[in-house]
């Protein structure tokens, strides 16, 4: 509010400076020819004016707003490329080892460098159909706890990173992985869980998955056409394709 009512204080200023300095040529050189002048300079500078404000509006400032929502999502990959280093990548293939119908699209998340822009598209479109199927009993939510635990920092930390408030969707999964992390510390133990119990945990399980899933072929799509060489090490490290190598092969 501050900041407006300082721009509107400027604006009125200037413009009462104008008005005023127009004014005092208008009687300093009081002279019908001179008055004729400054008429035909007047209109002249404000048809400019016109001008101006389209130039600056439609291209100057368009193409300003383009180089910085490029700078603000090289920002934002750099940060969701934080993540699946850090944490990402393990969580994503843990989380896969529950889904038991994950070979219905398991062919269609295996990206190579022969993708297109098509090929993605077609995963999507498998991955947006697909109904995962969560089986996780006591000891994956106990190594997934201990996984969630050592990372907590970390991904309070992403929460908390205002650059994130441009992308929706990994904020979204931010919070789901945050969430179902709070469950798991919740429960003190995970052995005789009541039904109900279980079936809420597959829920949030679920959540965080198909969540992670879809965001994870996003970053390996930008890593594709913006990094070779991560996107190398991404595909040799894929945690959904049970033949990735991280070695390299003659």
């Amino acid at each position: 509010m501050n900041t407006r009512r300082s721009e509107a204080t400027v604006l009125i200023g200037l413009i009462s400076l104008g008005v005023a300095l127009y004014a005092l040529r208008w009687l300093l050189f009081a002279t019908p020819e001179y008055h004729n002048e400054l008429w035909r300079f007047l209109l002249g500078d404000v048809a400019f004016l016109f001008l101006q404000v389209a130039i600056v509006t439609l291209f100057i400032d368009r193409m300003l707003r383009a180089r910085e929502k490029r700078a603000i999502l090289q920002k934002l990959n750099m940060v969701i490329g934080a993540f699946f280093s850090a944490a990402g990548t393990e969580l994503l293939g843990r989380l896969a080892m529950t889904d038991t119908a994950i070979g219905e699209i398991r062919d269609a998340l295996v990206p190579s460098a022969s993708w297109d822009a098509a090929r993605y598209a077609q995963a999507r479109s498998a991955l947006s159909h697909h109904e995962a199927d969560i089986e996780i009993g006591a000891r994956e939510l106990r190594e997934l706890k201990d996984v969630l635990d050592r990372e907590k920092a970390f991904l309070l930390g992403l929460l908390g990173n205002q650059a994130l408030l441009e992308h929706e969707s990994f904020t979204e999964l931010l919070w789901a992985v945050t969430h179902l992390a709070e469950e798991l510390d919740a429960r003190a133990t995970f052995d005789d869980l009541p039904d109900a119990d279980r079936a809420h945990l597959a829920g949030d399980v679920k959540r965080a998955y198909t969540q992670l899933i879809g965001q994870w072929l996003e970053y390996v799509r930008h890593l594709q056409t913006q990094y070779p060489y991560l996107f190398s090490l991404a595909v040799r490290t894929n945690p959904l394709d049970p033949s990735a190598r991280v070695n390299l092969t003659a």
